[in-house]
């Protein structure tokens, strides 16, 4: 690969990168990347370090698909990058987190709020979230550079990088499915900080309630237990239907009644089990998981009744 030189540092012109099979696709086709307003300021974060042309190519190795694997730990993540090159590049990021004393002054911050209380424990991240933070003198999101420490084993002297860029966008996306992400990269993991908010006083259904504690008898109460009278009705036993004797209705069974399964339709959602599930952490098809799964759904349920009302055509299909 040529290199030109500039001052104390190496230039590499564009390359293209070598096909990646099976790697980590990007859901947006165009535009910005992530829907959420929280996705959005992770994403303005890389594009404030004001590396240039890298986020555009960031964006076309997130979209093909050139990002192999990704995993999130507390305050670090790690990814596998194919570029030009046949080994893959090694992508570190770690993100400054706050500590244990810092999270608990910020949990008794939002648990003295109804509404960022309430929203939190429904696993929703609440608009407003950001200042709250800001209020109790802290930040959810990385300020600073100082906050972010980017590595890659790629020769390219800029940081990030645009394998670093690429990881970076895709991170937004999962943001989208799950906001309590960037908790974690600050630090905190999601069911520990509800945990927090239950502690700090918070008043929800999610938090167990605070039942009174069972006292004890007293000594001087030292009358014994009633003893049941003779007069005292015993429960009696729920009736049965007698076996049926008949040999023939044993092994070959009776005829089922009309309305034995009440009314049948097909569902009036379509995938309601995957839909409530959400979307599958970092997708690696083309086409959205949900998009992709509710027409095999659909044509399931169709064909389906069709079979239990005897449509003989069906079995072709």
């Amino acid at each position: 690969m040529s290199r030109r030189y500039y001052g104390y540092y190496e230039y590499f012109p564009p390359s293209r990168p070598r096909e990646a099979k099976g790697g980590i696709k990007a859901q947006s086709k165009r535009g910005g990347f992530g829907e959420s307003w929280w996705a959005k300021r992770w994403i303005a974060v890389l594009e404030s370090f004001n590396i240039g042309a890298r986020l555009g190519r960031g964006r076309s190795y997130a979209r093909s698909g050139q990002v192999l694997n990704i995993a999130i730990a507390r305050g670090a993540v790690s990814a596998d990058v194919q570029g030009s090159r046949p080994k893959p590049y090694s992508v570190k990021i770690k993100v400054k987190t706050l500590s244990e004393k810092e999270w608990k002054k910020i949990a008794a911050a939002l648990a003295g709020q109804a509404i960022f209380a309430a929203r939190l424990l429904n696993g929703e991240m609440p608009n407003d979230i950001e200042a709250a933070f800001k209020a109790a003198g802290f930040s959810l999101f990385p300020e600073k550079l100082k906050d972010l420490e980017t590595g890659c084993s790629c020769p390219d002297w800029s940081n990030p990088c645009k394998h670093i860029a690429a990881v970076y966008y895709l991170l937004g996306e999962e943001f989208d499915r799950d906001p309590f992400l960037i908790f974690k990269l600050r630090g905190m993991e999601r069911d520990a900080f509800m945990s927090l908010l239950c502690g700090a006083g918070a008043e929800s259904d999610t938090c167990k309630p605070r039942g009174r504690k069972k006292e004890k008898a007293s000594s001087a109460d030292t009358s014994p237990a009633p003893e049941p009278t003779s007069a005292s009705p015993s429960p009696e036993l729920p009736t049965s239907e007698p076996l049926v004797t008949n040999p023939t209705t044993f092994w070959k069974g009776a005829g089922l009644p009309a309305d034995l399964f009440g009314e049948v339709s097909t569902p009036a959602i379509d995938a309601p089990l995957p839909k409530r599930l959400g979307a599958i952490p970092f997708w690696r098809a083309d086409t959205r998981f949900l998009d992709a799964i509710e027409p095999f759904y659909k044509r399931a349920s169709e064909k389906g009744l069709q079979l239990f009302i005897g449509d003989t055509g069906v079995a072709a299909d």
